[in-house]
C-alpha cells in the first residue's frame, strides 16, 4: 500500500497532496532519510493503488478496495451480509484462548485527528487471519509507528473517501500492537484489506517493507504470533489449520461465489494477485503459524 496523507505538524489538519506514483528508488531513499526530512517526503507519496468502490463511497463491504503490488490495480464491488452491532456477541474459546497481548487503542495514534467513522460492522466468527505489510520505510523509530499510521488513515479516509482504516491491527518494528478499524479488537469486525475475503477474517499490518531480503524482526514476528494466537483463539481456531472461505468479490484471485481452502493464517497474496507481504514475511508465516499454536497450548 502506498497512501500518505500528512497531517500539519502545527495543527493537525488534514493535508491534501495530489497523488503520484512512487518509484522504487524514490522508496528506498525515503528508508534512508531521517527525522522530519522523511516525514516531508513520505507527504509527496500519494500514489494509490485503484478506483474506490464504485457506487458505495468509503464503505468497507465484504469485498472492498484491496492494497495491491506495483502495477496492479484494485478496485471493489458487492456488498454483505454482515450482522449489526447489537447482534454480534464477543464469542469466546472453550478449549485454546491464548492470552490478550497489549494493544495501543486507535486514539492514542488518531492524536486529535478527526475519527468519524460510521458504526462496524461485524462477521459471526473470525476464522482466519491475513497479512500484510505497509509498504513503508522500515528504518523508523518506533516511537514514530504511531504518526505513519496516522499517514496510513488519512490516505484513506481522506483520499480514498474510505469509512475507516483497512487494517484491523498494525505491528510495528519493536513489537507494539496497535489497534486498527474501529469496532472492538475482541470482536469480528469486518475490514477493508483483503478483497474478496474480508468477512470473517483478520486483517494484520506489519509497518515496513518486507521484500526478499529484508530481515523481519524477531520482535514484530513475536507480536504477530502472540495477537494471531489471541484472536484465532478466540474461535478455538487453530493457527496451523486450513479453513474454507468463500469469495465475495471476482476482483479477488478467486471468482465470487468461489469456495477455496487457506492456511488459517495467510499471507494477503493468497487472496489477491499482490506480492503483499513480500517475500521475507510470507518466509517466515510457516514460524509464526507454530509460535501461535504453542500459544494457545496446542
Amino acid at each position: 500500500m502506498r497512501v500518505f496523507r500528512g497531517l500539519s505538524a502545527a495543527r493537525g489538519s488534514v493535508v491534501r497532496v495530489p497523488a503520484v506514483r512512487v518509484p522504487g528508488a524514490v522508496r528506498a531513499v525515503l528508508g534512508c532519510v531521517p527525522g522530519a526530512a522523511a516525514v516531508g517526503l513520505l507527504l509527496l507519496c500519494a500514489w494509490f493503488v485503484g478506483p474506490g468502490i464504485p457506487g458505495e463511497p468509503g464503505r468497507a463491504s465484504d469485498g472492498p478496495v484491496a492494497f495491491a503490488g506495483p502495477g496492479e490495480r484494485a478496485g471493489g464491488t458487492g456488498s454483505d451480509s454482515r450482522m449489526p452491532a447489537a447482534a454480534a456477541p464477543v464469542r469466546r474459546a472453550m478449549g485454546h484462548a491464548a492470552a490478550q497481548p497489549h494493544v495501543v487503542p486507535r486514539a492514542e495514534w488518531l492524536a486529535g485527528a478527526a475519527d468519524e467513522s460510521p458504526p462496524a460492522r461485524y462477521a459471526g466468527r473470525v476464522e482466519a487471519v491475513f497479512v500484510h505489510h505497509t509498504d513503508t520505510p522500515n528504518g523508523y523509530d518506533c516511537a514514530d509507528a504511531p504518526r505513519t499510521i496516522r499517514y496510513l488513515y488519512t490516505g484513506q479516509t481522506d483520499g480514498r473517501r474510505w469509512d475507516d482504516i483497512g487494517y484491523n491491527f498494525l505491528v510495528d518494528r519493536c513489537g507494539t500492537v496497535y489497534e486498527g478499524r474501529a469496532g472492538g479488537i475482541e470482536r469480528a469486525v469486518v475490514g477493508a484489506h483483503t478483497q474478496g475475503f474480508n468477512k470473517g477474517s483478520v486483517g494484520i499490518a506489519a509497518i515496513g517493507t518486507f521484500t526478499a531480503g529484508s530481515p523481519v524482526p524477531r520482535a514484530m514476528k513475536d507480536a504477530l504470533a502472540a495477537l494471531i494466537a489471541w484472536k484465532l483463539g478466540l474461535s478455538d481456531v487453530d493457527p496451523r489449520s486450513s479453513v474454507r472461505l468463500v469469495s465475495s468479490n471476482s476482483l479477488s484471485r478467486y471468482p465470487a461465489g468461489a469456495v477455496e481452502r487457506f492456511s488459517a493464517v495467510s499471507g494477503h497474496k493468497d487472496g489477491y494477485s499482490t506480492s503483499c507481504p513480500g517475500a521475507a514475511l510470507m518466509a517466515a508465516l510457516p514460524a509464526i503459524r507454530e509460535r501461535a499454536a504453542r500459544l494457545q497450548s496446542r
